[in-house]
């Protein structure tokens, strides 16, 4: 998922910028029957205004993503098991936020450089830095990065949201560093196992055994 919205920030980076550049240095634009600059061009306002939503959306929507699967998993009452994530994992998402935040605030702050009429699109990456910051250090702090096991699903939630349900599962087997869960008609779902703490591995594959129908669901030996 989070690398999805990476993508999806990337690809709409690009028109941005080039909007950006072509407004900000008033390049002279002669195509489709067009003749202008880039100072002159016509709904500039209206391009910028559009593109910096739908930046601030996607961002908005992985947040109240990542809020929400944290608050979930922290519910620790309503798991059979639930413990913070191994200490590997958290170094990784503190990392991986950090740099993820300062990429997105030197985008942000090199599109309103090169021209204020960008404020938009750079307030919708300047969020992300923002949020991310916010987010990781609630998480690190608080120890609400962490994973669980109900009686219907399997959930993560860091830097990305997991949740794996129970329901038509027919197959789990682990291979490196993700455990992987097979359903009906050849559904695949991955489980980074790699963010148990090593001493609660044995708990963690006990817990979830005892949540399948063994009749029903083969359950790999390996650990």
């Amino acid at each position: 998922m989070n690398r999805f919205i990476n993508a999806v920030l990337l690809f709409v980076l690009f028109p941005t910028m080039l909007m950006t550049i072509l407004i900000g240095f008033d390049i002279s634009i002669d195509m489709f029957k067009i003749r202008t600059t880039g100072a002159a061009l016509p709904y500039r306002f209206e391009i910028l205004l559009g593109l910096g939503l739908f930046i601030l959306i996607v961002n908005v929507r992985r947040s109240v993503r990542r809020w929400m699967g944290m608050r979930l998993v922290n519910q620790v009452e309503k798991f059979k098991w639930n413990q913070p994530m191994c200490e590997e994992r958290i170094k990784r998402v503190r990392t991986y936020n950090f740099l993820e935040g300062f990429v997105m605030l030197f985008v942000a702050i090199t599109l309103y450089v090169v021209s204020p009429e960008a404020w938009m699109p750079a307030i919708g990456f300047a969020f992300c830095t923002l949020d991310n910051l916010i987010f990781t250090i609630v998480g690190i702090r608080g120890k609400r990065f962490r994973a669980g096991i109900t009686s219907k699903a399997v959930i993560t939630a860091d830097r990305e949201v997991n949740l794996v349900y129970f329901s038509g599962l027919r197959k789990v087997t682990i291979h490196q560093q993700s455990l992987f869960f097979d359903y009906i008609k050849d559904l695949q779902l991955s489980f980074p196992v790699d963010c148990i703490q090593k001493e609660q591995k044995n708990e963690f594959f006990e817990t979830l055994e005892s949540q399948l129908d063994r009749d029903k669901v083969f359950i790999t030996k390996n650990r």
